[in-house]
């Protein structure tokens, strides 16, 4: 039987141990690493929030995952805190969002609570070869790109967004849909304080969903 494990998270001992096993004084530049022929795995790291995890996310990372051969790749999710100061509330929690992308199949390892900005001890305490994000500037406190100093050093790799999908996308589609996913879950079980409406509300949308299915009786 196959048999594929959730990747590690990067204080599991088996992280730890592929850690230590790294000999990070083979520095491995770009041409190195298009060729094939690098001594040790490449390190790969690619971060974000990774909320309501989509197609998108997947894509991205699929293309971190490939941007080389033999790549280890080395996920870092923001944590809650860090994500409600610099971007706004999350709809999943960060344990939530650690173990979705946990169980992608192009990640090898999660590093939790993950650093907004990447400063050279990070990079050396994680062994960094090369950083995978897109390329869009990403503008940051006291920074015009806080990946610009690893483009600079030619340890960046750029992947592509899916066009059409993202987390801001999703969130749109649901709030411009409210009534008709609220009154679903009315007819699920939850109660209007759950779902933070009034009681009158509760009442209008289970009408709602009384006349919906008996629309049949009103067909002529």
């Amino acid at each position: 039987m196959s048999n594929c494990d959730p990747a590690h998270f990067s204080e599991d001992e088996r992280a730890k141990e592929i850690l230590r096993d790294c000999d990070y004084s083979i520095k491995i530049n770009k041409e190195l690493a298009r060729s094939g022929k690098a001594p040790r795995q490449i390190r790969v790291y690619a971060d974000g929030a990774f909320d309501l995890f989509h197609e998108g996310h997947a894509n991205v990372l699929r293309q971190a995952k490939n941007c080389f051969p033999n790549v280890y790749l080395i996920v870092g999710v923001c944590s809650d805190a860090t994500l409600n100061k610099m971007k706004g509330p999350t709809v999943m929690n960060d344990d939530e969002r650690y173990n979705v992308v946990k169980h992608c199949r192009y990640v090898d390892e999660v590093l939790r609570d993950a650093p907004w900005e990447h400063n050279d001890a990070f990079i050396m305490d994680h062994k960094i070869d090369f950083f995978a994000h897109d390329d869009i500037p990403y503008i940051s406190e006291g920074t015009e790109d806080i990946y610009g100093h690893l483009k600079k050093r030619d340890m960046f790799v750029a992947t592509q967004r899916t066009e059409g999908v993202s987390t801001s996308d999703i969130i749109t589609r649901m709030v411009r849909n409210y009534d008709v996913y609220a009154r679903r879950n009315l007819a699920r079980g939850y109660t209007s304080k759950e779902l933070n409406i009034s009681y009158h509300q509760q009442l209008l949308f289970k009408l709602q969903n009384i006349i919906e299915s008996r629309q049949d009786f009103f067909r002529f």
